[in-house]
């Protein structure tokens, strides 16, 4: 799915039970959740459901992630120093992210060529290449111009000088 796009209750529980799964409270709220706050982790995600859920545990949530991705609805993010998984609705698409070194911001990048798999590896060792994941990393605009208070950030600093 495009990010501009939003997708109904009713479309979310369509797919849900195109893919199998039971629609449940916890699976409509999750996927509302991660689609308005994509790349987010299960912490953020159970914070965010936990008043209109309370019953809802942080391993219900990882539970719910683990289905989703598993089947295909949800897409998960592993990244260096995001410290925990991330998940996104956006997986119809080989798109990539970019992520600040800093602040651990991440942004969609949409594919670099236009087509799966954007890329091609020197050898694929006799594997046909279905699709590259990337995460490009930098600083962000706003850390770049922030006072220097992380090591990375006041190392690059100095090399300019």
């Amino acid at each position: 799915m495009h990010p501009l796009e939003t997708t109904s209750p009713e479309r979310w529980s369509e797919l849900l039970r195109e893919a199998g799964l039971r629609v449940t409270s916890g699976r409509l709220a999750a996927l509302a959740h991660i689609e308005a706050h994509p790349h987010s982790s299960v912490a953020q995600i159970h914070t965010a459901l936990a008043h209109d859920l309370p019953s809802m545990s942080t391993q219900s949530v990882h539970n719910i992630t683990h289905d989703l991705t598993t089947h295909g609805i949800l897409q998960r993010i592993d990244t260096p120093d995001s410290g925990s998984a991330l998940y996104e609705t956006r997986t119809a698409d080989n798109h990539h992210h970019v992520q600040c070194i800093v602040c651990h911001r991440i942004e969609d990048v949409d594919c670099v060529v236009g087509e799966a798999p954007c890329l091609t590896p020197h050898d694929a060792h006799g594997m046909r290449v279905l699709e590259a994941s990337v995460t490009f990393r930098g600083i962000c605009a706003a850390c770049d111009a922030g006072p220097l208070t992380s090591p990375t950030h006041s190392q690059r600093k100095d090399q300019h000088v």
